[in-house]
């Protein structure tokens, strides 16, 4: 227990209304217990709070996290036409993909990296839940793909972070286009003997669970992660039962065998690496040559 705790309801709230609005706030709320944590600890836990709650985070503190010594070349990603459709409902689409970008900073929800893992080549491509939650449209499928294709180029294993709600409504049949476009970028990766290792975090669904988030080689899901294609309320409605305690949770999934692993953030980089271990056995014993500066990638 913390000595917020203790402070009358009206200082309370007061710091409860910082933490949940001030992006750079001392004080973040706990999403699974409503317990104000400082923020330094968090950072320093991973942003695993003390009651196990797996929160969100960026692309690069992942690639910080799971890279050899912190080190990784970022890939470029090709252009893509930014509203073919003119899409708008009560706002225009062009006008959402400004403001995610000035929320995040991105052009869009996927970031890939280039660096090794337990001193084995790996391509890293993570989703962004802040960015749209992660939705999956063209630009989206052209990261995908433009990672697969620097895995097999580097002899490199895949791994993919998944956090998404869906395919993307407002590119529509172009957004559904991406899921077999994945499929077939996911077969080049293992027809190249390749590892193709999916690491599934809070929250995977939709059309993104239904494709390439549930191809892997081996399923890593972070804990309390709901995985899901569609929402439990909507099916409890639709079949009109009750259904179990955690349902669509990592662990529930693990013991039905859709999930191989449930890791915890900070053992994540040791279970890559063990794996990798396992499936890149040619890679053994090669002497990693400093990180991901040695790999510097075309700027083509």
């Amino acid at each position: 227990m913390n000595w917020l705790t203790n402070l009358p309801p009206g200082l309370k709230s007061i710091f409860s209304k910082k933490a949940d609005t001030d992006k750079e706030s001392l004080w973040v709320k706990c999403p699974k217990t409503g317990e104000l944590l400082y923020r330094e600890d968090l950072e320093a836990a991973m942003w695993v709070t003390p009651a196990g709650a797996h929160m969100r985070v960026s692309p690069e503190q992942r690639f910080k996290y799971m890279f050899d010594g912190g080190l990784w070349t970022e890939i470029p990603m090709p252009p893509v036409e930014k509203d073919p459709l003119k899409f708008k409902d009560d706002k225009r689409y062009i006008d959402r993909l400004k403001s995610a970008k000035a929320k995040t900073g991105r052009e869009d929800c996927m970031v890939a990296a280039f660096g090794e893992i337990g001193g084995r080549r790996a391509v890293i491509l993570v989703q962004d839940f802040a960015f749209m939650g992660g939705s999956l449209g063209m630009a989206a499928g052209e990261a995908f793909i433009k990672a697969a294709e620097t895995a097999v180029s580097r002899r490199a294993a895949l791994i993919v972070v998944t956090a998404s709600g869906g395919a993307r409504m407002q590119e529509s049949s172009f957004a559904l286009m991406q899921m077999p476009r994945t499929v077939l970028a996911i077969q080049d990766v293992k027809e190249a003997k390749l590892p193709y290792i999916v690491i599934l975090a809070d929250p995977t669904s939709g059309g993104v669970l239904a494709s390439y988030a549930m191809l892997g080689d081996v399923h890593i899901a972070e804990p309390g992660a709901q995985l899901a294609f569609t929402g439990p309320r909507v099916i409890e409605q639709t079949i009109r039962e009750k259904l179990p305690e955690g349902f669509q949770r990592s662990e529930f999934l693990r013991e039905r065998g859709m999930v191989d692993i449930v890791a915890p953030r900070r053992e994540l980089a040791g279970t890559l690496a063990d794996i990798l271990g396992i499936l890149m056995p040619a890679a053994r014993g090669r002497k990693s040559r400093g990180g991901a500066g040695d790999y510097a990638l075309a700027s083509d």
